[in-house]
């Protein structure tokens, strides 16, 4: 399978990855009756990793600035309800 996907460079800690692991385990016993071990549910969070990560990430950003540019906007509006 040829790899398209624009990998993120984002670090997970071991304790991130044992969770995201534990829950991708735990989606495919309820949802899908399906037993995954470990090196199938590390495959699939690669998966996602490369195929999501992006995008979500680039999401982050765009709520980030819109949060930066409200925030500012109330600064200037406060710096200029100090003139008397």
């Amino acid at each position: 399978m040829d790899n398209n996907y624009k990998r993120v460079n984002i670090t997970l800690t071991s304790e991130e990855k044992n969770q995201l692991l534990h829950e991708i385990v735990y989606y495919f016993e309820t949802e899908r009756d399906e037993k995954l071990g470990i090196i199938g549910s590390e495959k699939i969070l690669d998966f996602f990793m490369d195929s999501l990560g992006i995008f979500i990430y680039n999401r982050a950003l765009d709520d980030a600035k819109r949060w930066h540019d409200k925030r500012m906007e109330d600064v200037e509006a406060d710096f200029y309800s100090l003139y008397k």
